[in-house]
This record gives C-alpha cells, sequence and structure tokens, in this order.
C-alpha cells in the first residue's frame, strides 16, 4: 500500500493536520491533547505573529486516503540570526509505528529545509518557547500536562535510527506540597526583601494583572535570553500571549516580585490548577461541554495537582532568593486549598541552579524530554 505525501494548503486539511494527533492517542491515558483551536491558531500565519519572521511548511503522510503521520518543519530567521545558526525545525510530529511512513515524512521535511539552505535540523520545537518543544524519552506512563508533548516509546527509535542525535535534555519533577512551608524559604524570603529592598504586589482582582501584563513577558525576554533556542518575543508576540494567558491567571498562583525603588519588576511566578483531566475529557473541544471541564479545573474543584508553568527572575537577581520569595506565596496557597502535588515544566537537564530548587521539598524526577539534531 502506497504513501503519499501531501502539503497542507487550506483550513480544512489544517484541521486535520492537528485533529491526527488526537486520533492517534484514543485510548491513551496519558495524552493530554490541545485545545484545537489554539493549535490551529498558532500554525495559522493570519494568526500567529511569529510568522514575521519564520517560514513554515506540514505535511501529511496518506495511506489509502487514510492519515498515517504528520509533521511541520520551520525556519525561525530571528533565532538563526541570534544563534548565528542556518538551522531548521521539526515539530508537531506524529505518525504510526512505521518506518516508511516516519521516513517519508522526515525525508519531505529535510528537503524542504535543505531546499532553503538549512544546515542542521533539530526538534522537537516550535515558532518560540512557548510552543511544544522536546521528544519524551522518559516517563511514558505519566500523565503529561497542557504545555508538553506526549509522544509514544516508538518516535524515539525512529527519529534515533533517522540519523538524529540527543542535542539537549528537559528534565521534569513531581513535588509533594509539604504540610507547612519549609522554614528555610521563609528565612530566605525575608531575607532578600529586605537586604535588595523587593515587594510581592498584593493583587485583590484580575484587573490589578493587566498593568504588569506586558511587563511580564518583557521580563522573561531578560530571564530566559541565554537559555536553550530561546528568542526574545516580539512586541507583536507579547500582545498575542498577553491575550492568551492572562485572562486564564488565578491570582493565587501568581507571584510578582517589584524592586522598591522604581517599582520595576523582578520577578515572577506563575502556577495554574493542571488542566491535564479536563482536556483529557474536552478531547480538545472548547464545546459544547469542554469549557465546563476546564472552569472546574481551574477553580480547583477535585484537583490535586499544580502546574509550575514558569518563573523568571531579572539576570541581576538571579542566584540572589528571589524564588524563596514567590515560594513563600505560592505554597501556603497551595496548602490552604488542598493540591497535593505541583509539577514543574521542562528544565534544562543543565540548569543546576534552577533544580536546586527543590532541594528543601520532596521531589521526584519523574519525567525527560529531548531535543534532537541532524546535520543535513
Amino acid at each position: 500500500m502506497s504513501l503519499e505525501i501531501r502539503q497542507v494548503k487550506d483550513k480544512d486539511t489544517l484541521r486535520q493536520f492537528v485533529q491526527f494527533s488526537i486520533d492517534i492517542y484514543e485510548g491513551n491515558d496519558f495524552f493530554v491533547p490541545p485545545l484545537v483551536y489554539d493549535e490551529i491558531a498558532t500554525l495559522s500565519r493570519d494568526k500567529n505573529p511569529a510568522f514575521e519572521h519564520c517560514d513554515a511548511a506540514y505535511f501529511l503522510a496518506y495511506r489509502e486516503e487514510k492519515i498515517v503521520g504528520r509533521i511541520a518543519v520551520m525556519i525561525n530567521h530571528k533565532a538563526n540570526n541570534v544563534w548565528s545558526e542556518k538551522n531548521a525545525r521539526f515539530g508537531f510530529v506524529d505518525f504510526i509505528d512505521d518506518p516508511e511512513v516516519a521516513d517519508v515524512l522526515f525525508y519531505e521535511a529535510e528537503n524542504w529545509a535543505r531546499f532553503r539552505g538549512m544546515e542542521k535540523m533539530h526538534g522537537p520545537m516550535g515558532f518560540t518557547d512557548f510552543d511544544y518543544e522536546g521528544l519524551l524519552v522518559d516517563g511514558f506512563d505519566q500523565i503529561g500536562t497542557m504545555q508538553t508533548i506526549y509522544n509514544y516509546p516508538y518516535y524515539v527509535d525512529h527519529i534515533e535510527r533517522l540519523g538524529y542525535k540527543k542535542d539537549q535534555d528537559w528534565y521534569e519533577f513531581l513535588i509533594k506540597i509539604p504540610k507547612e512551608i519549609p522554614e528555610r524559604f521563609v528565612r530566605v524570603a525575608e531575607i532578600v526583601k529586605k537586604r535588595f529592598r523587593l515587594n510581592v504586589v498584593k493583587l485583590e482582582s484580575k484587573k490589578d494583572v493587566w498593568p504588569y501584563a506586558h511587563e511580564i513577558f518583557e521580563l522573561l525576554n531578560r530571564s530566559y535570553k541565554d537559555l536553550y533556542g530561546f528568542v526574545p518575543l516580539s512586541k507583536a508576540q507579547i500582545d498575542y500571549y498577553v491575550n492568551m494567558y492572562i485572562p486564564m491567571l488565578r491570582l493565587n498562583f501568581l507571584s510578582l516580585v517589584l524592586r522598591e525603588e522604581d517599582n520595576r519588576l523582578v520577578g515572577v511566578g506563575i502556577g495554574l490548577p493542571s488542566l491535564a483531566k479536563a482536556l483529557q475529557k474536552s478531547g480538545g473541544k472548547f464545546l459544547p461541554t469542554g469549557w465546563y471541564h476546564l472552569y472546574r479545573a481551574l477553580k480547583g474543584n477535585d484537583n490535586k495537582v499544580l502546574d509550575l508553568l514558569l518563573i523568571g527572575v531579572d539576570p541581576e537577581y538571579q542566584g540572589k532568593g528571589v524564588n524563596a520569595l514567590i515560594f513563600s506565596q505560592f505554597i501556603p496557597e497551595a496548602i490552604r486549598l488542598g493540591f497535593e502535588y505541583a509539577e514543574s515544566n521542562p528544565e534544562l537537564a543543565v540548569n543546576n541552579k534552577v533544580q536546586s530548587m527543590w532541594d528543601d521539598l520532596e521531589a521526584r524526577h519523574h519525567k525527560t524530554r529531548r531535543a534532537f539534531i541532524k546535520d543535513l
């Protein structure tokens, strides 16, 4: 049965491209589907401002008119300029366990990149660090999060067989919420506040967040600038993510650390009740009932897991205990609301400073994901 590769050219086929990533995991207890609407927006040139400096193509593999695989290939020209590279990225990749399917998908993606002068292919990555990145290589029996890729173990075998090598790993941790805030966090938080004259903002309502919305992402640009593959967000991208994420935030798990002398934002921590099970119930669809499951999850109803989405600290204050200020707010709220565990998002395996945050907590490294690279 011969294979056929077709490039996605219209919105109906793009929807099929996204839906395949959900259908292939039907019955899997650990896969967390994306919201179809958001995924389509990410991949749409007329909606995602990353296309100001990115090119992309999407391919579907068919066997007897049935979709059996998909892959996206992207060139982030801004990233290539920042890092002095000629790299293409693969991502949004799924396929049945068939070497012929994997071969033809990657052959098409690599040829597209090679024709445009690229020298290497790496991934899985997206347009930005806020997209899915890193293939799961360990922890296949752990439920995913709304921010991460889940994939079958055989993906690793096929990608390595095609000549891709490890480029970078990320670790994820499952952290047990303590019964009380560790004394070290309290002590360090007080010292840091006095020594560096810092304050944690008290947010009374969602409208109090909006004056800081753009500043949060500007801080992330400064905080993450030296991390693997990171590219500063443009103003248009910041606007895009502000409108996407700020309405979802819960004040209990939004920590903003300001410098007293000028109210400059120097630290931010964002957590969210896990949406994993709600997204599973929704099947990736907001309507007709997906919104209800998501609403209940955000309210914390029967939700015992807190997702630690991100922590960003201005480079001037990194390594000075600002994280303790953030956790001294998060932990009491998590205890009060009955959360039992927190799940970290991916942390670079080489970033020992970040992983040291869990030293005073009961934390288990339960997932590893990987970026691969190949010379073209």
